[in-house]
């Protein structure tokens, strides 16, 4: 889950995290992960959001761990789903069933031993439009072009830097009005992580910081508008297709490591 753009965090606010905290972060952002790699089975046409929701919730505390989102600021669900043209925040619902060409991201949050976990993927439901694949692997590339830039010494601003670089040239839209965060002992820490932003801006990456990366890529415009009843889903103000990929990552003495990575990508 990301927040809106303005924290208005200080360097000072940043927390750099012992070996202990690192390996309890290490370990809710394992099964943050986990969760997202048991539901894949289950997305499929037919399927309800809160069918998705349930199960993941049901894996989540049983793996002796608690889904932040819910009551976060009164948010009601265990998972943020997110469909189509909604950016992020969507909320899970009976009513809203997956139907062949869809697309969605699934975005999990998790306790464990009072640390937090954070991270989230995109699904295809059955057969999906070119344009639509298009846009995923764009989305998943643009999280990894973000996660090269993490290293000691460097400024969080590159992340930015380099997606919005690359969005660009494939004829895409960043979305500017929520980012990544810093994550771990709290849900939201220092620092904020825009996925786009100015080259060597922002604050300096040293090692034990633990941090999302969480780029929103939009087929059309990067702006976004709220829900007025429900308060939370943010969709593409024009219609068109939204992708997201997210990962915790720590920030390592001579690099990176992807906490919430459980299939090796990134090793």
């Amino acid at each position: 889950m990301r927040l809106l753009r303005k924290f208005f965090y200080k360097m000072s606010d940043i927390i750099i995290k012992t070996p202990e905290q690192i390996e309890g972060i290490r370990k809710s952002s394992q099964l943050a992960g986990q969760s997202l790699v048991m539901i894949e089975e289950f997305v499929k046409p037919g399927v309800s959001t809160e069918f998705l929701n349930a199960r993941i919730e049901e894996f989540v505390r049983g793996h002796g761990a608690i889904p932040a989102t819910i009551g976060y600021n009164g948010y009601p669900k265990a998972t943020c789903i997110s469909l189509n043209d909604v950016v992020c925040h969507g909320i899970p619902s009976d009513s809203q069933i997956l139907k062949e060409g869809d697309i969605l991201n699934i975005d999990v949050t998790t306790i464990l031993d009072g640390y937090y976990g954070d991270t989230s993927k995109m699904y295809s439901v059955g057969e999906i439009s070119e344009r639509a694949n298009r846009l995923i692997k764009a989305a998943k590339h643009s999280l990894d072009l973000g996660i090269q830039q993490v290293k000691p010494g460097n400024y969080v601003g590159n992340i930015g830097f380099v997606i919005g670089r690359y969005a660009k040239a494939q004829k895409y839209s960043v979305v500017y009005e929520f980012c990544g965060h810093g994550v771990g002992l709290e849900f939201h820490e220092a620092p904020q992580v825009d996925h786009i932003a100015r080259k060597n801006t922002g604050d300096i990456m040293q090692p034990g910081m633990t941090f999302t990366i969480e780029p929103m890529i939009n087929e059309g415009r990067a702006s976004t508008k709220v829900d007025r009843e429900d308060g939370w889903t943010a969709r593409t103000k024009d219609g068109k297709l939204s992708a997201q990929f997210e990962h915790t990552i720590l920030v390592t003495d001579d690099g990176y490591e992807v906490l919430s990575d459980v299939s090796g990508d990134y090793r």
